[in-house]
Formats: C-alpha cells, sequence, structure tokens
C-alpha cells in the first residue's frame, strides 16, 4: 500500500512509526536523475530511547541540508542507528531500467541493515520494494518520517563520497560538484572526452552521445 497525506508537518517526525506496533525501518534511495554512477538506498531504524535526542530534531530530507550538517548527521547516525545500504550498478541500471533498480537498491539495503527484528517498512515514494515484512510507501516521506528522512542522509552521504572518489580519476566531468546529474560541465565533458565505465548508456544524453559516435564511424 501507499500513503499520500493531505496535511504534510512543518519537519519529519515519528508519528507514523508511533502508530506501528514493532520495530519500523524507513527506506530511501539516491541518484535517479544523474547520468552516472550507481543509484544508491539506505535503511535506517532509529532506536526508541535516542528519539529524544536533541539532534533527531535536526534531521531532515537530505536534500534540504547543508554539507556541514549533512556530515554531521551522518556520522551521529551511524553512530546511534542501525542501518544498511544497498546499491545498483549502472550496468544493472541499463538492464532493468532506474526504477527497478532503485528498488532492488532499496531490498538490497533492507539485507544490509541485518536484522530480522523489523516488522514494517515506511518507503519514500509511491512503489514498494520486495521486503520480507509489511511495507507503506508514502509520497514525499522524506518530508514526513524521520526514519525515512534519516535513510535519506546514509544513501546522499554515501553517494556523494563515491563520486567524489570516482571524479579523481575521471576529471573532466565535474562529478565532485555534480555528483553524476546532467549539467552543462558534465555534458561538455562528454561531448569532449566521451564517456566512461560508471555511464547509464540507457539515459538519453549518454545514449545520443553513443549513437552519434557510432554514425560517424
Amino acid at each position: 500500500m501507499y500513503l499520500k497525506l493531505s496535511v504534510k508537518p512543518s519537519k519529519p517526525d515519528f508519528v507514523i512509526e508511533s502508530s506501528i506496533n514493532g520495530l519500523v525501518c524507513g527506506l530511501d534511495e539516491v541518484g535517479r536523475g544523474p547520468l552516472a554512477g550507481s543509484v544508491v538506498s539506505a535503511c535506517v531504524y532509529v532506536p526508541e530511547n535516542i528519539k529524544s535526542f536533541e539532534w533527531i530534531t535536526q534531521i531532515r530530507d537530505s536534500k534540504k541540508l547543508s554539507h556541514k550538517k549533512l556530515e554531521y548527521l551522518h556520522s551521529l547516525i551511524q553512530e546511534h542507528c542501525i542501518f544498511g545500504i544497498g546499491e545498483c550498478s549502472p550496468e544493472e541500471i541499463d538492464d532493468i531500467n532506474i526504477l527497478q533498480a532503485s528498488l532492488v537498491a532499496m531490498s538490497r539495503a533492507f539485507k544490509n541493515m541485518n536484522s530480522n527484528q523489523i516488522v514494517h517498512a515506511l518507503v519514500d515514494g509511491n512503489h514498494l520494494p520486495e521486503l520480507p515484512c509489511k511495507a507503506t510507501a508514502i509520497i514525499k516521506g522524506d518530508n514526513i518520517s524521520t526514519s525515512i528522512a534519516a535513510a535519506s542522509i546514509i544513501a546522499k552521504v554515501t553517494r556523494d563520497k563515491t563520486m567524489k572518489k570516482l571524479a579523481e580519476k575521471y576529471p573532466y566531468y565535474g562529478w565532485e560538484r555534480n555528483v553524476g546529474y546532467p549539467t552543462k560541465e558534465h555534458l561538455a565533458g562528454i561531448a569532449t572526452h566521451g564517456i566512461t565505465p560508471h555511464h547509464r548508456k540507457s539515459f538519453a544524453p549518454v545514449r545520443r552521445f553513443i549513437e552519434s559516435s557510432n554514425n560517424s564511424k
């Protein structure tokens, strides 16, 4: 099932988690739009005994946080929460499409959390991955559920660090700044230097470059 709330809270909270009996985790993914790199998902369970900590109230959708705040919260979530990370490679994305790859990455993140006590998962969006427990998809869930927002932070920081590391080997695309998104700098890099093994060949700008290169031969 999926849930679309007509009234959105001013910040994420644990209202939905508290309405469910048993341990509840949050799932989110980062990296559906980039032309390069894996799609990364994270699964986070926030233990009951830390929900009152001050820093928990600072958790937001990762897109709304500064780099400094992301790093700060990422470190604390890793230290105090149970979490797992899952990825799908560019090859897998090209093979099964980005939506299905995002869902597979979520399934892997849940599995990698390595907890058999979770009874319910809250998932950002309107599609559900295959999971061994009940789940609810929540539209804009990273603005509603703190568990989902925490997962978005883990996923974003993990993916951003990977893309910045890849930028050291592939310096022509600005990945240290755009983390693979189709900015002018990235597109200019493709036009001048071609593509890398980390580009998603099924995405239109990359596919057009491949087709253009093949036609010019």
